[in-house]
Formats: C-alpha cells, sequence, structure tokens
C-alpha cells in the first residue's frame, strides 16, 4: 500500500495508507458509530459527497455482497478505516472491500487512529477533508480545501430519473424518491405493496394520478432547504392522501408546514441511537444517518406534534400532523444496517391506510 493523508480544512492531518481507488478527492468529513453494516452504510446515498469514517476498528472481514447494496452506484466520497481486511471470511462473500471501492471508484484510507479522529470531529463538528497521495505541501492543499465549493444538488444526483413501478398484490404507494434506500423499497415489497418510485421534483398532480393509497417521503443526503420542490409537493397532498416521511422525509414534512431545521454538530450517524415515543413513554434503540433535524421551538403553535425525542440529544425524531394523516421519524425504521425496533412503522403506516379507506367508505 502506498501513502495516503487526509487532511481537514483546521490543518489537522491523519497520515495512513490508501486502499481502494486512487481518485483524489475532497468532501465533508462525517463519522458513523455501527459495528457491523459497512456495505449498507458504503451504499447508502444519504452519504452523498461525505467521507465516512468508521469508528469499529477492523472493516472489511467478511467482504461484500450483491444483496446488501443500499443503491446501485454508492455516492460517498471516501471511507476511512482503521485497519481494512484483505482476505474477507463469509459464505456470502463475493468480493472484498477493496475490490468493491475499486469498482466504484472510491478512494479508502487506513492505517490512522480513528477514535482520535472521530473525537477530533466530535468536539469540532463535522469539516471539509482531502485525501492526498504522495508528498504534498500542506499549506497548498488547505489552500484547495477552501476554495471547495459546496454543492446542493445531491437529492438530483441521488434520485431516480424517471418513475418506475415494482408490481405488488397490496396497497398502491408511491415513494418520492430524495435518495432512498432500498432497504425501504425492501419493506414495503415483503407486505405485499406495489410501489411506484418517482423522481425528487414529481408534482402532486403527477403523484395523484397514480392514484396511490399512500405516499412516503424517502431519506435523502444534503440540507432540506435545497429541496424547494418539495414543500409546495407536501402542502399539496396533505389532506388527500396518508403521507409517511423518513429522515430527509421528515425534515421535509416539517419544512412544509412551517417548522424551521438546523445543521448538527456532527449528526446521528450510527446504529445504536436511543429514542423515545413522548406519547407512550417507549425507548426504541435505532438506526441513524442524518446531518440535520428539526427545530423543537419551531414546533410551537404548528399543527404539528412532537412525537419522539433522541435521549441522548434531546433533538426532533417524530412528528404528527394534528389533523391530516401525515406522520414522520428522523430514525430509519427499515435499519439495514441496524437494530429493527422500528420496523412496525411500516405496519402502522399501512393501518393508517386501511383506516382512511374505510372513513372514506362510511
Amino acid at each position: 500500500m502506498s501513502k495516503r493523508t487526509l487532511i481537514l480544512e483546521d490543518g489537522m492531518i491523519f497520515e495512513g495508507e490508501a486502499f481502494g481507488s486512487s481518485e483524489v478527492t475532497m468532501g465533508e468529513v462525517v463519522f458513523q458509530t455501527g459495528m457491523t453494516g459497512y456495505q449498507e452504510m458504503l451504499s447508502d446515498p444519504s452519504y452523498c459527497d461525505q467521507m465516512i469514517v468508521l469508528t469499529n476498528p477492523l472493516i472489511g472481514n467478511y467482504g461484500m455482497n450483491r444483496d446488501d447494496y443500499e443503491t446501485t452506484q454508492p455516492l460517498a466520497k471516501a471511507l476511512i478505516v482503521r485497519e481494512v481486511c484483505q482476505t474477507p471470511s463469509n459464505f456470502r462473500s463475493q468480493t472484498s472491500l477493496a475490490e468493491a471501492l475499486l469498482e466504484f471508484n472510491i478512494p479508502g484510507l487506513t492505517g490512522i487512529d480513528t477514535r482520535q479522529l472521530t473525537r477530533h470531529l466530535r468536539s469540532k463538528g463535522v469539516m471539509r477533508g482531502l485525501l492526498v497521495d504522495g508528498e504534498y505541501e500542506l499549506a497548498e492543499q488547505l489552500e484547495r480545501i477552501q476554495q471547495m465549493k459546496l454543492t446542493t444538488d445531491q437529492v438530483k444526483r441521488a434520485s431516480t430519473e424517471r418513475a418506475y413501478i415494482i408490481p405488488g398484490a397490496g396497497p398502491r404507494i408511491v415513494l418520492v424518491d430524495f435518495g432512498a434506500k432500498l432497504g425501504i423499497i425492501r419493506e414495503l415489497v415483503r407486505r405485499g405493496c406495489e410501489v411506484v418510485v418517482v423522481p425528487h421534483d414529481v408534482t402532486s398532480k403527477e403523484v395523484l394520478r397514480y392514484v396511490p393509497d399512500g405516499v412516503m417521503l424517502s431519506n435523502g443526503p444534503g440540507n432540506p432547504k435545497d429541496v424547494p420542490t418539495a414543500i409546495p409537493l407536501i402542502q399539496e397532498l396533505t389532506g388527500q392522501v396518508v403521507i409517511f416521511g423518513i429522515c430527509l422525509g421528515h425534515q421535509l414534512i416539517a419544512l412544509a408546514h412551517g417548522a424551521d431545521t438546523f445543521k448538527l454538530p456532527f449528526g446521528h450517524r450510527g446504529a445504536n441511537h436511543p429514542v423515545e415515543d413522548l406519547r407512550t413513554g417507549q425507548v426504541s434503540i435505532t438506526s441513524q444517518n442524518h446531518g440535520y433535524a428539526v427545530d423543537a421551538q419551531s414546533l410551537s403553535g404548528l399543527e404539528l406534534q412532537w412525537t419522539h425525542r433522541a435521549i441522548n440529544d434531546g433533538t426532533v425524531e417524530g412528528i404528527r400532523h394534528t389533523i391530516h394523516p401525515v406522520f414522520s421519524v428522523q430514525y430509519h425504521p427499515e435499519a439495514s444496517p441496524g437494530p429493527m425496533d422500528a420496523n412496525d412503522l411500516f405496519d402502522q403506516f399501512l393501518t393508517e391506510i386501511t383506516n382512511q379507506q374505510e372513513v372514506s367508505h362510511a
């Protein structure tokens, strides 16, 4: 392996070894605390333009397989680990992590102290970083980082370009793809739903043309305020159909009904985040991946009820419209990876659809 260095925008450097692609890359450096699931993390569209630091020290030991991807083309900028396994062993393994990174043209960095890096990001906040191979001039590379342009088109790049249908005998669900994980589609299909996946900039008229039984707003990357087309979509669909939002979809529901969002210092990225249901007191361990959150104070006076709270930092993890069948959560009920504590939210979504159909037919 050749020398590869991570340079952060505040001047801190981490020298290690290169694996995967030799592509020179820059992005936002974030950390993920999950102990397993590196394939799902790498391929989660919500990591678009981000350099993922995995806090678990040994990565790649069970290889990669065709079934656990969350998208067909990962959009992460880099993968940073303490130690990468070059000889994976698992009956499902079809290729190594290093080989997969080469295939997707994603660079990897190994042999650094990821604990130190994580503690630095936790205290200073996520920041931009650059991977450079071989020798370098620090001042020159820091200038490159400062000139790095922050893009706002992550959702456009992560979304499908055209609508497609996955047949099913059950309720018809229109899934608005802001960068949807395949795990969401798997959960709907597993319950017999017909799933119509539509682009992020779909209009309410186009959605209603499919005569959906329910609408799901998916997860996705970036700042929710960079997706202005979603606001009128949600406003116009509210009251006409049951709506369930996940992660970015949750934030967009909040914005559409007058609430505000803000950027977290280092985000929630892991498979061990406790969340309390404020209505029942029940605590679930959840899988999360987001850098923005709904402002709790902005919910005051709106037709939105705060339903779920993050135990670690008290931020908003779920809301519900007080009049119409619209609800959302900040975490991932489909997990992939992570615990399945919240998986029954998909069942609740379908139950709400059934209840609305009974009301309309009464």
